[in-house]
C-alpha cells in the first residue's frame, strides 16, 4: 500500500483540493483508495458531503476502533473524515507517551487498500509530525507566487529534520505547481524556478478554475463535476503520473 500524504505548512496551496482529486481519480482507475482528513476544518467532509458516525477523533483517543470510522464513499473509494473536534488532538497527542507516533501505530492497523492519501492542516503541529513519522510518501501542492515558494523550501527541511529524528525514509515525490495562471508573471516565473529547482519531482501544473471551486458545493469531484475541464484534465494528469510510480520501498 503506498502511503501518501498531501503536506505544506502554507494554507490556501490547494491541498484538499487535491487530496480529494487524486483520490478520486485513483479509484476511477481501479485502484482502491482511503482518503483520510487530517484538517479540522473538515474541507474533504465538505467537499464530499460524508456522512459519517465515528471520525478520527474517535479513533485517536480510543472511543472507537479504526475501521469504525471508514465510509464508503463508492467504488474503491473510502474515507476516515474529521470535524472540529480535531482540534483538541493537539493536546491530547502532547500528553501521551510515545506522542509522534500514536498516529503511525493507528493508521498501520489498516490494510487492503493499493493507497492510503492524508490531507493534512497547514501547520507543522503534532498531528503532522505524526504523519511525517509514518507516511513514504509526500506530494507537495505549491501555489505558483513567491510564498508558496518559500514554504516548499520549509517543508523539506521539516521532512529531513523528521527522517533524522524518528527514523523514517519519507520521500517528497510530488511537488505539485498549483494555481497556475499563464498570463501572470509570478506564476510563469515561479513555476519555471520549481522545475529548473525540482526537474524530477514537479508535476504538469494545476491551472486556475472555476470548475474546481464549483465542485466542492455539489459534493463531488472535479471527474464527476465537470469531467472536460481544465481542472479534470490537469488532474487526471497527476492521477495518470501517480499510477506511473513505482511504489516507495
Amino acid at each position: 500500500m503506498r502511503t501518501i500524504c498531501i503536506i505544506n505548512q502554507k494554507g490556501g496551496v490547494g491541498k484538499t483540493t487535491t487530496a480529494v482529486n487524486l483520490a478520486a481519480g485513483l479509484s476511477r482507475h481501479d485502484k482502491k483508495v482511503l482518503l483520510i482528513d487530517l484538517d479540522p476544518q473538515g474541507n474533504v467532509d465538505a467537499s464530499l458531503k460524508v456522512k459519517a458516525d465515528y471520525d478520527i477523533y474517535d479513533a485517536l483517543t480510543n472511543k472507537t476502533e479504526i475501521h469504525q470510522c471508514v465510509v464508503n464513499m463508492g467504488k474503491n473509494f473510502d474515507i476516515i473524515s474529521s470535524k472540529e473536534t480535531l482540534t483538541k488532538a493537539e493536546y491530547y497527542l502532547a500528553r501521551q507517551e510515545n506522542s509522534r507516533l500514536i498516529l503511525k501505530g493507528l493508521l498501520s492497523k489498516i490494510n487492503g487498500y493499493d493507497f492510503m492519501i492524508i490531507d493534512c492542516p497547514p501547520s507543522l503541529g503534532m498531528l503532522n509530525q505524526n504523519v511525517l513519522a509514518f507516511c513514504k510518501e509526500a506530494f507537495i501542492p505549491v501555489s505558483t507566487d513567491y510564498l508558496g515558494y518559500d514554504a516548499l523550501a520549509k517543508m523539506e527541511k521539516v521532512i529531513k529534520s523528521i527522517n533524522h529524528n524518528y527514523g523514517n525514509d519519507l520521500k517528497i515525490t510530488k511537488i505539485i505547481p498549483t494555481m497556475f495562471d499563464k498570463r501572470n508573471k509570478i506564476c510563469k516565473e515561479t513555476l519555471a524556478i520549481i522545475q529548473q529547482e525540482y526537474p524530477e519531482l514537479t508535476t504538469y501544473p494545476i491551472r486556475q478554475n472555476s470548475k474546481l471551486k464549483e465542485a466542492p458545493k455539489y459534493g463531488k469531484s472535479i471527474f464527476n463535476y465537470a469531467k472536460s475541464s481544465h481542472g479534470a484534465k490537469d488532474y487526471g494528469k497527476l492521477v495518470e503520473d501517480t499510477l506511473a510510480m513505482s511504489e516507495i520501498a
